[in-house]
């Protein structure tokens, strides 16, 4: 196969729908600078969604129906930057002495009518961080159409099943900034992470497939002309997800991006792996089975599935897990990450990624191996709760916060807990703490 026979990135005509309020307290919650970029220049975002990939190759959208849902007497103030950037923006005023909007019931309206519309659209874009929007989601997929939701709230996990792709609430925070980071960077050193006791027949293929680098001349030409595609769309994919990807999922995407790749020994390296630590030396990878590969500014090898666990788990703890996407960190090893969270916010100012970075260093010296991921999802959990690190609370309340929100996302989940699985779950997760 030729280069030109390579398959062009898919034209998407889109349908985005953004509950405002819902996604700009989430983001408040998590990162108040991303709340506000988020309100205030949604055309940045809204760019930055224009061109992506997945699992489903390079992908790039056209917004037919741009539609934002907010509340007007609270903000207000936000209205005329999102109809600059080409939105209708739909007043849901509070209608509940509790203060609840409509903007829920009006967004699934417009969507199930978008459904029905003359004009088909590919995929409908949801930007919420309600989870209660899951069987929309699965109207739309039942109907053949790419389901995106791009979520505020650690309930994301509710929404793989059922979403062609999700952006957690880090990736949103990310999109939203201005990008600091392009993609098309100066390559730095690759981050390998080789088998851990893997049988000898495996750990020999990787230095074999290494072994057939092609000429320099050779290897640039490759890198300038058709693997150029795969590696962007790696990147892109690597660096939105939130959480370390199978070898086999990004090699994937790069199949999509340049099928070409799968008939010329990856471009002459010989195997996937080789050819990730050529083309893409920015990203990490682990070729322990399955093998995955990661950003390494966001995430280490603790943060490999299996990789934290210490002991193993109850069948609960293994059920709210799966379910939830909860850490499936020891108890004793939970107890030293509430600990050593709520030293440091007692001893520093409160800043979300200064924060988990002097968190992580300190389990990883306490010799707890616990990711930085983990370390961001407690973080998450615990401010969604509505608790201010600012205000340098306890041990105690930071692990009381952080049991709530386990909890509730395993009633979101449909878990049908007992009083006795509660007690066993803030047990578990607070590493003891509450008793």
């Amino acid at each position: 196969m030729t280069v030109s026979e390579t398959r062009a990135p898919r034209h998407l005509r889109s349908a985005l729908f953004v509950d405002f309020d819902n996604v700009y307290i989430g983001l408040t919650r998590l990162d108040a600078e991303a709340a506000e970029a988020f309100a205030t220049d949604p055309g940045h975002w809204l760019a930055e969604l224009a061109h992506g990939s997945g699992t489903d190759g390079e992908i790039t959208r056209r917004f037919l129906v741009l539609a934002c849902y907010l509340n007007p007497s609270v903000y207000s103030r936000y209205r005329p930057n999102f109809t600059r950037a080409g939105f209708q923006v739909v007043d849901c005023p509070s209608l509940t002495q509790q203060g609840k909007s409509s903007a829920d019931i009006n967004l699934v309206l417009d969507a199930v009518d978008a459904l029905a519309a003359r004009t088909r659209y590919d995929e409908f874009v949801i930007v919420s961080a309600d989870a209660d929007f899951t069987p929309l989601a699965q109207r739309c997929r039942a109907d053949d159409r790419r389901v995106t939701i791009i979520t505020a709230s650690p309930a994301a996990s509710a929404y793989r099943a059922v979403a062609d792709q999700v952006i957690g609430a880090d990736a949103l925070a990310d999109l939203v900034s201005p990008s600091v980071t392009p993609l098309d960077q100066p390559p730095v050193a690759p981050v390998v992470v080789p088998p851990a006791a893997a049988p000898a027949a495996r750990t020999a293929e990787l230095p074999a497939q290494r072994s057939t680098e092609p000429e320099p001349d050779v290897a640039a030409a490759v890198l300038a002309t058709s693997d150029a595609r795969a590696r962007k769309a790696v990147l892109r994919t690597v660096r939105r997800a939130d959480r370390p990807m199978t070898l086999g999922a990004v090699a994937q995407v790069a199949l999509d991006a340049d099928p070409a790749l799968g008939g010329t020994g990856w471009a002459g390296a010989g195997g996937f792996a080789a050819w990730l630590a050529r083309a893409v030396p920015e990203v990490a990878v682990s070729t322990r089975p399955p093998g995955h590969v990661w950003d390494p500014q966001r995430f280490g090898e603790a943060d490999l599935p299996g990789a934290v666990a210490d002991a193993d788990p109850t069948a609960l703890q293994r059920q709210v897990i799966a379910v939830t996407d909860t850490p499936g960190l020891s108890q004793r090893h939970y107890r030293v990450l509430l600990e050593t969270l709520a030293k440091d916010v007692a001893a520093h100012p409160f800043d979300r990624q200064t924060t988990t970075r002097r968190v992580y260093e300190a389990c990883q010296s306490a010799g707890a191996m616990v990711g930085r991921s983990t370390v961001n999802f407690v973080l998450s959990g615990v401010l969604y709760t509505g608790l201010s690190l600012d205000a340098r609370p306890g041990v105690g309340p930071i692990a009381s916060a952080w049991a709530d929100n386990v909890v509730g996302l395993c009633r979101g989940a449909r878990m049908d807990l007992t009083a006795g699985d509660v007690t066993a779950i803030r047990t578990w997760v607070t590493g003891g703490l509450l008793d």
